[in-house]
């Protein structure tokens, strides 16, 4: 017998990912936008990435506007990370209908509850039904 969990994620939307933009991405893209060269841009984006660890390190949260905050945390055994909560541009500029352009796997089940889900699943699975 399947798990709620497992017929749930089997049939949830996901967004299939593309390769990963990397720093040299980011420097050609705003290269192009902007008329700065890649150098600089490049010395710029480290420098704030130096920043951010900076006052991370201090117990300071960095709030980077349009991009979100930095803010370091601890776990049970010591040590340091950091959370980052996306600014609310970031989302909203996400979420604009009809902006996306991505591969959603699944995208017919979007506003599906996690019943339809499972009763997809019985109906897909009738030997491994959830219990």
């Amino acid at each position: 017998m399947a798990n709620r969990i497992k017929a749930i994620n089997a049939y949830m939307p996901d967004i299939k990912l593309g390769r990963r933009a990397e720093l040299g991405d980011l420097v050609s893209f705003i290269a192009r936008s902007t008329n700065l060269n890649e150098g600089s841009i490049r010395q710029v984006l480290t420098e704030l990435r130096d920043a951010v660890v900076f006052f991370n390190l201090r117990g300071q949260p960095v709030q980077l506007e349009g991009l979100g905050t930095y803010t370091p945390t601890i776990d049970l055994d010591g040590a340091i990370n950091v959370g980052h909560r996306a600014d609310m541009y970031i989302k909203d500029h996400l979420n604009v209908s009809g902006e996306f352009k991505g591969e959603i796997e699944h995208r017919d089940n979007v506003g599906k509850s996690g019943d339809e889900l499972v009763a997809k699943w019985n109906a897909d699975h009738p030997d491994d039904p959830v219990a």
